[in-house]
């Protein structure tokens, strides 16, 4: 029988090129599809076992998450807000970066993880610029992974803490996505392959910068690049840099989105954020603007 080309089928957590690089988060022992009384598992030879949700991602959290993540509403309106295209200007730069490093890697189906994944439209854009490419998923929301499980055929989705040991094999990951979202350096490192790379990305000063005064919004920590930096020493060599901007025009509804997709949801008063945003000029330009560092493994 001839060998179908990994975009031929859609790729689950069960597919055997994600499957391959799966591990135990108990154990670290390679995991296969077992069935329960009709539920998909995987389990491990120790017999730690792991539910696949029926919208298609699988649950390899041990013990609680420090934090739920965002709400179903949430991420509907971050979906929206992304399918409108208001940060295509990141998922473009992520492809545009891992190209050359999939390019480097040895063997067939290399893998592109993004921890803190969200929705998944980002590995969804890295996927569709890497044909060859398989990729997984990782967040702590349940509503984002029923959405990042379908964002691609070639894209799978499971429950993770980035915090704790990753679900996967050493040197199993070709290129590992990191959008606005925490790094664990150690596990970063371990679970790359030596010719691969971590890609990036953290807002600049003058991201949403006619908002941050505007709504009181949060700064962005003018130290910000140094404690990237930090969080990754000793794991990581930086290999370079760019910075890329997009204006935004968008809607009052569009607003409140965005500023529930960053850290100062947690620290306005929903109220006065609301009468802030109505008295904004219509339609809000927005500058977003991102800096992208491509991370080699040390």
């Amino acid at each position: 029988m001839t060998a179908s080309h990994p975009s031929d089928q859609p790729v689950t957590v069960t597919h055997p090129q994600v499957l391959a690089r799966l591990r135990c988060p108990v154990c670290a022992e390679p995991v296969a599809e077992a069935a329960t009384g009709g539920t998909r598992t995987l389990r491990c030879p120790r017999r730690h076992s792991f539910d696949v949700a029926r919208q298609g991602y699988v649950n390899l959290l041990t013990g609680r998450a420090p934090h739920v993540g965002d709400t179903a509403q949430m991420v509907a309106a971050r979906a929206d807000f992304l399918a409108a295209g208001h940060y295509d200007v990141v998922s473009a730069a992520l492809a545009d970066a891992a190209r050359p490093v999939a390019g480097q890697i040895t063997g067939a189906y290399p893998l592109v993880v993004d921890a803190g994944a969200g929705t998944g439209r980002h590995l969804a854009a890295v996927l569709a610029a890497l044909p060859d490419a398989v990729g997984l998923a990782l967040d702590v929301a349940k509503p984002a992974l029923r959405r990042a499980a379908r964002a691609h055929p070639r894209a799978a989705a499971a429950l993770a803490d980035t915090w704790q040991r990753l679900p996967l094999a050493d040197a199993s990951t070709a290129v590992l996505l990191n959008v606005f979202a925490p790094r664990n350096g150690a596990e970063f490192h371990r679970v790359l392959d030596p010719a691969g790379a971590l890609l990036v990305v953290t807002p600049t000063g003058a991201h949403l910068a006619e908002l941050v005064d505007a709504l009181g919004l949060l700064r962005v920590d003018p130290a910000k690049a140094d404690r990237v930096a930090d969080s990754l020493a000793g794991h990581f060599t930086p290999e370079r840099d760019g910075t890329h901007t997009a204006r935004l025009t968008l809607t009052g509804d569009e607003v409140a989105t965005l500023v529930g997709m960053g850290p100062s949801a947690w620290h306005t008063d929903p109220q006065r954020l609301a009468a802030r945003i109505a008295a904004l000029p219509r339609p809000v330009e927005v500058t977003a603007e991102v800096r992208l560092t491509v991370w080699r493994p040390r």
